[in-house]
């Protein structure tokens, strides 16, 4: 059963000697059933965060945070433009373990509505670039994980290889890594400090009149240590609109020695999260992950054409797959990331709920929402992602019913251009909020309206009025 925020938030003196609780409520940016988690008010007007883990792999995974926010000191913090959550303190309820860190503000954008252009796109490339650019020191003080090229490329062979041996993947998907993993010129990179994997929830924004959406925190650092900077890349692929500004913006901020093999890397590592899912179900002994793990990987390969994984000296586009189905594949590795449980949300309801009046002009419409769906704590919804649960709004009705596609998608060159199996829907818009606990619930489609969306400014505008309408309502 889970625990109430009141018994939650009475550990927090505990882990926080000196604090003085005077509020507690629950923390509407839920978790999966991993964690119980709420927010502890204190005197002074701050907030803490308090989780406690619900087994004994969410415990290693709280212990792996405590120590990779540890490693990041004081100096290392002043090298990012962002704010990173501090370990407050640690504590046991009952018999399981307990973390407290402080609440970070802003809100989340899911990968798909990440629009192109100035604003997001341009300061999530930058902040990777910050995270890529601390020094390797950081993570070798902390005795954290440290992979060279080398490394990550047998890593990946072992991984191909176990996948491989379960029979459950398509010939020409294991023979498409295998030539990868063969390929000397993809492998020769200079690692760097990573997260091991960021997300699009990584990332809280808040917004600015002038540039748009900017990064003020970033989120799941429990993956820190040092690796291939692909890892964190991977995710682009969901994000089709903005993956290019992405990786323009990381590429202008990046002092490293330039990588030809960096977005196709990021694909490897992307479509590979389907092969640790499979591995994962199998050794669990676990039939229906596996046989669901399969079903993707065939839909994958249904997907592919007769590219390739090899570097393309004439490649110039972006992350080019679409993979947002990997949101249904729970992260199984030791250095995944968890970005749910650390922020609070904004009512859903309160965005993108732009309407036009019989002018033309855009009307605010901040209490029309009827909020979406909030799964439960023990993560019977269907999608099985590990990440933040607070539901999700698309931004434009002309996004509604938007199919998710296969890996192969894009606007790439030659055949990289063809679409692939769809796989599952896209969702919407996340946010944070310090004020707001109540759950939200299902939001039926709207009926077809003019998007609002069609350029980066736009989008921009839309996300500031959004995030206006939620002030004003906060406050009254």
């Amino acid at each position: 059963m889970a625990r109430s925020p009141f018994t939650l938030v009475a550990a927090v003196t505990a882990a926080v000697p000196g604090a003085e609780v005077t509020g507690a409520r629950a923390l509407t940016a839920d978790g999966d059933g991993r964690f119980d988690s709420a927010v502890a008010t204190l005197a002074d007007g701050s907030e803490l965060v308090i989780r406690v883990a619900a087994d004994d792999a969410a415990a290693i995974e709280l212990a792996e945070e405590a120590l990779a926010l540890r490693a990041l000191t004081a100096g290392a913090r002043e090298m990012l433009s962002f704010r990173v959550p501090t370990a407050m303190g640690e504590t046991r309820v009952g018999e399981a373990r307990a973390l407290v860190t402080d609440l970070m503000p802003g809100f989340q954008i899911e990968a798909s509505n990440i629009p192109a252009g100035r604003g997001a796109a341009h300061s999530i490339g930058e902040a990777i670039a910050a995270v890529h650019a601390l020094p390797p020191s950081v993570v070798r003080s902390a005795g954290l994980g440290v992979r060279d090229a080398a490394a990550v490329r047998t890593e990946t062979e072992q991984l191909v290889d176990r996948a491989s041996a379960t029979g459950r993947v398509p010939a020409r998907l294991s023979a498409r890594w295998r030539d990868a993993v063969a390929a000397d010129d993809l492998w020769r990179f200079e690692s760097a400090v990573t997260l091991g994997g960021i997300q699009a929830l990584s990332f809280l924004f808040e917004d600015d009149p002038h540039d748009g959406p900017q990064v003020v925190a970033v989120l799941g650092w429990r993956g820190l240590s040092v690796g291939d900077p692909a890892e964190d890349l991977g995710w682009l692929s969901g994000a089709p609109e903005a993956a290019s500004d992405i990786l323009s913006a990381y590429a202008a901020a990046s002092q490293r020695a330039a990588d030809d093999a960096l977005q196709v890397r990021a694909r490897l590592h992307a479509e590979l999260e389907f092969a640790r899912w499979l591995v994962h179900g199998d050794e669990l002994r676990r039939p229906d992950i596996v046989d669901d793990a399969a079903g993707l990987l065939e839909s994958l390969s249904a997907g592919l054409r007769s590219d390739d994984l090899r570097v393309v000296a004439s490649y110039t586009g972006g992350v080019d797959s679409a993979l947002d189905v990997l949101d249904r594949v729970p992260d199984t590795r030791s250095t995944d990331i968890d970005t749910s449980m650390q922020t609070d949300a904004y009512r859903p309801e309160d965005l993108w709920q732009d309407e036009r009046d019989e002018t033309g002009n855009v009307a605010d419409d901040a209490s029309s929402g009827e909020g979406v769906s909030e799964r439960g704590a023990d993560g019977s919804d269907a999608d099985r992602s590990d990440g933040d649960e607070t539901g999700s709004i698309d931004p434009s009705a002309d996004q509604q019913g938007a199919d998710r596609t296969g890996l192969m998608a894009g606007s790439q060159p030659a055949s990289w251009d063809e679409a692939t199996q769809d796989l599952t829907d896209v969702s919407g818009v996340r946010g944070s909020s310090h004020h707001s606990d109540e759950s939200v619930r299902t939001r039926p489609a709207p009926d077809p309206a003019p998007s609002d969306m069609d350029s980066a400014d736009e989008a921009q505008r839309a996300a500031r009025a959004a995030l206006q309408r939620w002030t004003r309502s906060d406050s009254e």
